[in-house]
């Protein structure tokens, strides 16, 4: 079942557009040493980010990137890095130069929301279908949904990505309030309990602000963000032909400085395809440069003010400082919409993280420092520097260097039981083939070293934390950062986690959601379809005489043994390709994984003729035209373990070809 170990890094972005984990890196490349200044020049803050850079791109194998920084009410960074395209060869303009930045697209989503709500349109206590057109309205349990529920990611959604966050094809780009009909996840916890980010939800919101200022989302950013700010080069819109019922697409002028996606394969960069993302534009289909997300961050950090405009108010000003609800020190607890970020020092940053397949940026802003730090890249592998560079950027300004790693603990040796198992995450979906898939994509396994480090294990990646204090109170801290796990402990025992960003909770996985036991048993399966398959050519003539029950029983295990044999093949082939994400992405539902779903379902439905027979398969006692007791124990053993991942696959969504 090596597939199943492929499907985690395969969906390691968490279906995408949930935003860059920024500061959650695998490992921050190394550190330049520190200046002596607690601030240093804009010239030592350009050197240090220049060699940074060059360095974690080399390493990463990263095509293009651009990082913008600034300071009291300066711009004191702004550069490009590597190449935007190859054919023709084009350079990084930090200025010119346009990067999908993902889920920083939100922050604009929630400062319009906030612009309504301080001119009293809106009220953030009031259930978001108040304010939805009526065809998008949610039905049932929905309608309990708030609007603070949508800007702290509690509203209680599914999260569904595959097929259709992301589209290849620019024809098959819906109308928003479209795609929100279409696409509607279930509701399968209350709302306004648990974070699990929902790119659904923030669409929701672009819904209602389309609705209640009389023009499309993407006008509404245009007339009272970007162009104010002169943001000439900033845009929600896509280069796609024009076509009734979508708003207009991206101006001629922008096109030609798009930045290309590139993927690194067979030692060499591959340009990838865009990315539509129009469908759901609220959540993610902004492009920007560094230089325009440089006036972005100046109005954040001016409270909403830069250069004599005012983009929103006090009120909306505070907001964004100020989590909606209480979480313990560290852990984000959504600042109406924007993540909070632990930083060096004990300091706090606001902002987002974004992602779509070949795009990793982050935008952190620094209040108590009057900093703000922009990175974006082209590559998917842009992950790790994306992640990893704000907070390199916050050390070197304050000078606050810390001794990595931070040292182990004997007392989280004595009790790492608690911890240690399988998590699952509540981001993902909660049935269908999906649903299957998202269950071990989104797959924790938390391990303890014998000398007393946490050891999580999340998309193919490997981070280590130690204990912030007591182990048993459930706080941990990264051995070489700033990023932190939250346990729930019960009786002395973790239940479940969360980590700074908050963008989930992992809670304990159940025997029947366990990937080792997945595995285990269809291992056993396909020796026993094995085994099935090669007796009929070696048993003797003795084990040939049976009666006419124990004949059917016969051969229903044997149809039974090749349909496993042909789901189990199908599911490896499914899990070969899945570590390119556009391929799982573009092709859902992918053939492969559709027939490996239509033939275990067929194999399941037959368990229950298998069964049935087994008291006239046993009832024959020692008769001539009966089978010996090695057969009969052979069928009832097999019959248990064809039964066994029916259970399992079917409380995993995997027997529902018909499902997205």
């Amino acid at each position: 079942m090596t597939f199943l170990h492929r499907l985690a890094p395969m969906l390691a972005g968490a279906f995408l557009l949930g935003g860059t984990p920024v500061l959650a890196q695998p490992a921050p490349p190394p550190q330049a040493p520190q200046t002596a200044l607690a601030t240093p020049s804009d010239a030592a803050l350009e050197a240090f980010v220049d060699g940074w850079m060059r360095d974690a791109m080399s390493r990463d194998k990263v095509a293009g990137a651009a990082v913008s920084i600034v300071q009291d009410g300066r711009v004191v960074v702004n550069k490009g890095y590597g190449f935007a395209s190859l054919s023709p060869r084009r350079a990084v303009d930090p200025d010119q130069t346009l990067f999908r930045i993902g889920s920083v697209s939100k922050t604009f989503t929630w400062i319009l929301v906030m612009r309504e709500i301080e001119a009293g349109r809106m009220r953030l206590d009031a259930p978001i279908n108040r304010y939805l057109p009526e065809r998008v309205r949610l039905p049932g349990d929905g309608g309990a949904i708030r609007v603070r529920d949508l800007m702290d990611h509690t509203p209680g959604f599914e999260d569904r990505a595959l097929g259709q966050l992301f589209e290849r094809e620019a024809r098959r780009v819906r109308p928003l309030d479209l795609y929100l009909r279409q696409e509607r996840p279930d509701i399968v916890r209350p709302p306004g309990r648990v974070s699990s980010y929902s790119n659904y939800g923030v669409a929701l919101a672009g819904s209602a602000l389309a609705r209640l200022g009389g023009r499309t989302f993407e006008r509404r950013v245009e007339d009272e963000i970007l162009v104010p700010l002169g943001m000439s080069q900033t845009t929600f819109r896509e280069p796609r032909p024009e076509r009734l019922g979508l708003p207009a697409p991206m101006p001629a002028r922008l096109r030609p400085h798009v930045a290309e996606g590139f993927a690194w394969r067979a030692g060499g960069f591959v340009a990838t395809d865009y990315e539509y993302i129009g469908q759901i534009g609220p959540a993610g289909s902004a492009s920007s440069t560094a230089g325009d997300m440089a006036r972005y961050m100046l109005m954040l950090l001016g409270d909403g003010t830069s250069s004599g405009v005012t983009i929103h108010g006090p009120r909306a000003a505070r907001a964004f400082e100020h989590p909606l609800r209480q979480t313990p020190p560290g852990i984000n607890g959504w600042a109406h919409g924007f993540m909070v970020y632990p930083l060096p020092g004990g300091l706090n940053g606001y902002g987002h993280g974004g992602a779509t397949i070949a795009f990793h940026t982050a935008l952190v802003v620094v209040p108590a420092l009057n900093l703000g730090v922009f990175v974006t890249t082209n590559s998917p592998a842009g992950v790790s520097l994306a992640a990893a560079l704000p907070e390199a950027v916050v050390r070197q300004v304050t000078g606050k260097a810390e001794g990595f790693p931070r040292p182990a603990s004997r007392q989280l040796a004595a009790i790492k039981s608690d911890f240690t198992g399988g998590y699952i995450a509540t981001r993902r979906a909660q049935g269908g083939l999906e649903g299957f898939v998202g269950l071990f994509a989104s797959a924790n396994g938390v391990t303890a070293t014998p000398d007393g480090r946490l050891l999580l294990g999340e998309g193919g990646v490997i981070r280590a934390f130690v204990p912030q204090g007591d182990p048993a109170s459930g706080r941990f801290l990264s051995v070489i950062g700033d990023r932190r796990i939250d346990f729930q402990m019960e009786n002395g025992r973790a239940v479940a986690f969360r980590d700074s960003t908050n963008l989930m909770t992992f809670r304990r996985a159940g025997v029947f959601e366990r990937l080792d036991v997945l595995a285990t048993i269809a291992a056993l399966t396909g020796l026993a379809s094995l085994s099935t398959l090669a007796g009929l050519a070696l048993r003797n003539r003795r084990e040939l005489r049976q009666n006419p029950i124990q004949a059917r029983a016969s051969l229903v295990q044997t149809l039974q043994a090749g349909l496993w044999l042909a789901a189990l093949v199908s599911f490896a082939l499914f899990g070969a390709n899945a570590a390119d994400v556009a391929t799982v992405m573009y092709g859902w539902p992918d053939p492969l994984l559709v027939t490996a779903s239509a033939c275990a379902l067929v194999a399941s439905a037959m368990n229950i003729l298998a069964i049935a027979a087994l008291p006239a398969v046993w009832s024959g006692g020692r008769r001539v035209d009966s089978w010996p007791i090695r057969r009969k124990l052979a069928f009832t053993v097999t019959a248990a373990i064809y039964f066994a991942l029916t259970i399992f696959l079917g409380l995993a969504g995997a027997l529902e070809p018909w499902s997205r």
